[in-house]
């Protein structure tokens, strides 16, 4: 038989087990942590996607810089700063200190949106897609406006000779750009070209000489 304090301290803990379940379903359930919408929403990606050719799914894994982006904030200076720096360390300038290539085979990476699907074969050569993304020569009117505009690239930045000590500014921060986008802008939307494998050394140089080669459509109209 129970003692009367006993049943006295079983009652209250009943009451309080009865207010705590009113008050949970008046507030609703406790918000996920970070953490936990993280691991949930990683959990989400790797059951939403399959491997299929080259196309592998080490790609849904993100490197810290990508997981500093990933947020609804960008993170603060102080981070930033060290981000890019790391990024910029990573470029890789030309083995023979030559910027330039061929403009006429840079405009066709320019408009080549192929490559690095589970469709392409493994080494095949991928397009540059830049025109997806920025209006580049007049005569192509079909472009899209998520990055600036690089109409007159070189012409409005003073390289009449890319090989000049003058140019030499702008022709390494373009290589820097287009190798690794994240070395000068840690959030930036630009894909790390050079950095990712998605063109080649050369590549890189040819859709640099449809930037800043005077006798390309990009600076000579």
């Amino acid at each position: 038989m129970m003692s009367k304090n006993t049943k006295t301290w079983i009652a209250l803990a009943a009451a309080a087990a009865v207010v705590a379940g009113i008050s949970a379903c008046a507030t609703g359930p406790a918000e996920p942590s970070d953490a936990e919408t993280t691991a949930a929403a990683k959990a989400m990606l790797n059951t939403s996607f399959r491997e299929e050719g080259i196309a592998k799914l080490d790609r849904l894994q993100q490197d810290e810089i990508q997981q500093a982006c990933s947020g609804d904030k960008a993170p603060p200076a102080a981070v930033t700063g060290k981000l890019e720096a790391a990024q910029m360390a990573t470029v890789k300038w030309p083995s023979d200190g030559k910027y330039l290539g061929d403009w006429k085979e840079g405009e066709k990476l320019a408009q080549n949106g192929r490559g690095m699907t589970w469709t392409d074969k493994a080494g095949q050569p991928s397009g540059g897609n830049c025109y997806n993304c920025h209006q580049i020569a007049k005569a192509e009117i079909s472009f899209g406006t998520i990055g600036p505009s690089l109409y007159q690239y070189g012409k409005l930045r003073g390289v009449t000779n890319p090989d000049s000590k003058e140019a030499e500014a702008i022709v390494k921060y373009t290589w820097g750009k287009i190798w690794n986008a994240k070395a000068t802008n840690a959030c930036s939307n630009m894909p790390r070209f050079g950095h990712a494998g998605v063109l080649s050394e050369g590549q890189v140089r040819d859709i640099m000489a449809l930037l800043l080669d005077p006798k390309s459509p990009v600076n000579a109209q």
